[in-house]
């Protein structure tokens, strides 16, 4: 799954856990909970391959790949779109 925009990716609270401090440096908070924000996710296999995009201390562009166990995954929420990927409170 790749496009213009981004993935939150949500994990149960017992994979945060079991993950612990190693996957901290990767995690978002947000007003829907803890997740990872990438720009590819794939699927495909016994892992969940989430490619994140960043700079380095010294300002080079950096890419990496974090996989983790698929059944460590709640949801997958996709933001096709420009602009910022966030959440906000429905209004209705």
């Amino acid at each position: 799954m790749a496009g213009s925009g981004g993935y939150a990716v949500f994990f149960y609270e017992q994979a945060l856990e079991v993950l612990g401090e190693a996957v901290k440096p990767y995690l978002q908070d947000g007003p829907v909970g803890t997740h990872v924000a990438c720009h590819e996710v794939d699927t495909a296999g016994g892992f969940t391959e989430m490619t994140l995009r960043g700079t380095t201390n010294d300002g080079r562009e950096a890419t990496v790949e974090l996989m983790v166990p698929s059944t460590m995954v709640r949801m997958i929420v996709s933001s096709q779109q420009d602009g910022a990927f966030g959440f906000r409170p429905r209004q209705g």
